[in-house]
C-alpha cells in the first residue's frame, strides 16, 4: 500500500470512531471564566465519579445512549457557528479524546474540556476546566493541563479539599469556588471565604438562573 492510500485509510478509519452521546446543544457557557460566551456542548455519556449532588445523573451510564461518529459531531458543531465547543459529561476522560478533538480542531474550532480528571488526560484542548471530586481522586496527568480550577462547595470540608487541589495546579490557573445548587447555605460560606482568601473567585451557574441549557 502506498503512503497516500495509507493516509486515506487512516482518515476513513478515524471517521468511524464513535462516542456515546447524551446530548448536543448550542447555548451560552454558564459557569467560570467563559460565562456568557457562545458555546456548542457535546455531553458524553458515562461517569464513575458519582457525586451525590450531581445534576446530570442521567449521564452516568453509557448503555442507553446512541453512539455518534466524530465526523458527525464535528460537522454539527461547525454548523452551529459557536465561539467554542465544550466537551463535557458525564466524565469525558473515560474515553480517548484525541480523535474527537483532532476532528474539531481540523475544522478550526476552539475546543474546551470540562472534567473531574478521574482518568488519564487525552485530547488537544484550548482550555481545560478541572473540577476534582473527593469521591474519585484525580489522575496525576490532569494537573499540568489545568487552565481553570472549579471546586463545588457544599460544606466546610469542601473548602479544605479546594485548597489541597489548588496546590497542585499551575500557579496561573484561575481558581473558582462554586455553590452546590441544592445547598443554599453554600453561597454565604463561599462569599465569606473569598473575602478572606482573595486568590479565589465565585462561580455561579448562570444558566440555571436563566432557565436555559
Amino acid at each position: 500500500m502506498n503512503s497516500l492510500a495509507s493516509v486515506s485509510q487512516k482518515e476513513i478509519s478515524s471517521q468511524l470512531i464513535t462516542y456515546p452521546i447524551v446530548e448536543t446543544f448550542h447555548s451560552l457557557q454558564g459557569e467560570g471564566t467563559w460565562t456568557g460566551v457562545n458555546a456548542f456542548f457535546i455531553r458524553l455519556a458515562g461517569c464513575d465519579v458519582h457525586c451525590p449532588w450531581c445534576d446530570q445523573k442521567e449521564s452516568w451510564t453509557s448503555k442507553k445512549y446512541p453512539q455518534q461518529s466524530i465526523k458527525i459531531l464535528a460537522e454539527v458543531s461547525k454548523m452551529a457557528n459557536p465561539f467554542m465547543v465544550v466537551i463535557t459529561g458525564g466524565e469525558p476522560l473515560m474515553y480517548d479524546l484525541f480523535p474527537l478533538t483532532k476532528a474539531l480542531k481540523k475544522l478550526g474550532l476552539r475546543v474546551h474540556l470540562e472534567t473531574s480528571g478521574s482518568h488519564s488526560f487525552t485530547g488537544q484542548f484550548d482550555w481545560v476546566t478541572f473540577s476534582p471530586k473527593p469521591f474519585k481522586l484525580p489522575h496525576e496527568s490532569i494537573y499540568s493541563q489545568v487552565n481553570e480550577l472549579k471546586i463545588v462547595i457544599a460544606n466546610q470540608e469542601d473548602l479544605h479539599w479546594a485548597e489541597e487541589e489548588a496546590k497542585k495546579v499551575p500557579r496561573e490557573a484561575i481558581k473558582y469556588l462554586q455553590p452546590e445548587w441544592n445547598t443554599p447555605e453554600s453561597q454565604s460560606l463561599i462569599f465569606d471565604y473569598i473575602l478572606k482568601h482573595p486568590q479565589w473567585r465565585m462561580s455561579l451557574q448562570t444558566h440555571k438562573f436563566l432557565g436555559v441549557r
